[in-house]
């Protein structure tokens, strides 16, 4: 059972305050961008049950979803079918998605993967990647799979989709590893896409993957897992367009949103960026960052906007981070309205970030940063205000700091840190490091919000 101490109790008051004041209207901070993909009305109901599902925890049923499945895909009834997964513990294997189905989730269900890690399947790397992100070759498939779909929902009435990670983490920790584990959820060349009313926990590797996809809206999710849980990101769109993640909540072991784009040489050849994508009103806990963009940045990522966002006992508010050889850009970001507590860092730009997939990545592939503008952040309780680190043959332009206030811990308080970086500052506190020019009152950075 969850039980909140005060200092939680206190967290929620500073943070539901700061966003009120912040909020430049009742409008702004309200604002859905949900309405990209309309939620279908599916008139065709199937039960797993009606295939032989037993939500008994100890029922292995891999054939139920199945077939289940395979009866929506061909029997394809008009406007779609929803599969319902009523109140139970649900053990299956994992299992591929079709186009035009809605997985419903009631109240009390479960769906919970089975720890059998050597029957587990076997799909190629993503090409953008080249080969698993964690090991060469192959990849473990995702629990929930997907590839080439269209008209998915993934809901219900905060049911639970449980990947039993343990095993997992457990295996990366000795080394164990054969191939790069399995995500929760990866949807992949798919598009209008929902996901929504779910918890999601315990996740193997990363969480929700939505990878070459376009028009998915992910909203009201509650992502969980351990602190100490290796590579459990919450959302990671990658290589995808309009994307739209809203009204979370994620505590996990490593970024909570972390948008991405292919891996140096491959994501560079591959060039498919991530463009177009809003995150709003996410509230959470890592050891790593709330809002992430990068480090596999070699497709470009572009066009973002993210606000609204309330982080506790974090390792960093926001991390853009990207390292030579990546190639690619990140440009036109607009992050506002930010309340951290209890950080390392409120603000962290780094191309000095990331691990490389082989030894044939080009090193004289720099990335481009530019036109980077964070307005209104609050922090509370902050080790080191931010650091701005660009890379000497590639300078990080174009970046807005505006009202600005962070406050540290005492005796371990650092201020800004920063090196190749060319921009500008207005209202920051404490004072910024003199490569970000502080502009006149005629002037201010944050009236491109």
């Amino acid at each position: 059972m969850w039980r909140f101490s005060a200092s939680t109790l206190l967290f929620s008051y500073l943070a539901v305050t700061f966003l009120a004041i912040s909020s430049s209207s009742l409008s702004d901070s309200e604002a859905t961008c949900s309405g990209i993909v309309p939620l279908p009305n599916r008139n065709d109901k199937i039960s797993i049950t009606e295939f032989g599902g037993v939500g008994d925890g100890r029922t292995v049923n891999t054939k139920a979803f199945k077939e289940a499945i395979y009866r929506i895909q061909h029997l394809r009834r008009r406007g779609g079918t929803l599969l319902y997964i009523p109140p139970g513990v649900f053990l299956t294997e994992s299992f591929n998605l079709t186009s035009h189905m809605t997985l419903f989730l009631a109240k009390g269900a479960v769906l919970k993967a089975v720890q059998d890690t050597l029957n587990w399947p076997l799909i190629d790397p993503l090409p953008s990647y080249g080969r698993g992100r964690e090991l060469p070759g192959a990849r473990y498939m995702s629990f929930i799979h997907g590839d080439g779909l269209r008209d998915v929902v993934i809901t219900g009435e905060n049911g639970t989709i449980d990947g039993q990670g343990e095993v997992w983490w457990n295996m990366w920790r000795s080394r164990t590893l054969k191939f790069t584990r399995p995500n929760l959820i990866e949807l992949k060349n798919s598009k209008e896409i929902i996901i929504s009313n779910v918890v999601f926990q315990n996740s193997p590797f990363w969480n929700i993957h939505p990878v070459y996809c376009s028009d998915v809206v992910i909203h009201h999710v509650t992502i969980l897992a351990p602190q100490d849980s290796p590579n459990t990101d919450g959302i990671d769109p990658d290589s995808s367009s309009n994307v739209c993640i809203e009204d979370s909540y994620i505590s996990t072991g490593d970024d909570l949103v972390a948008i991405k784009s292919g891996w140096d040489e491959y994501g560079i050849a591959f060039a498919r960026p991530s463009s177009n994508i809003t995150i709003r009103r996410i509230t959470g806990s890592t050891p790593f960052a709330g809002i992430a963009i990068g480090s596999e940045t070699s497709g470009g990522i572009k066009n973002i906007v993210a606000e609204h966002i309330t982080l506790s006992n974090m390792g960093v508010g926001v991390n853009i981070k990207t390292n030579i050889g990546r190639g690619g850009y990140i440009k036109n970001i607009k992050i506002s309205n930010v309340y951290v507590e209890n950080a390392r860092y409120a603000i962290k730009i780094a191309g000095d970030t990331g691990d490389h997939p082989d030894a044939f990545y080009n090193p004289n592939a720099l990335p481009v940063v530019k036109g980077i503008h964070i307005n209104n952040v609050w922090g509370v309780n902050v080790r080191n205000a931010g650091s701005i680190q660009g890379l000497k043959g590639s300078p990080f332009t174009g970046i807005c700091l505006s009202e600005i206030n962070i406050h540290g811990s005492l005796n371990k308080y650092r201020t800004w840190k920063c090196s190749d970086v060319i921009g500008t500052s207005l209202k920051v506190s404490p004072w910024p490091c003199s490569e970000l020019r502080t502009t006149g009152e005629s002037y201010s950075c944050s009236s491109t919000f």
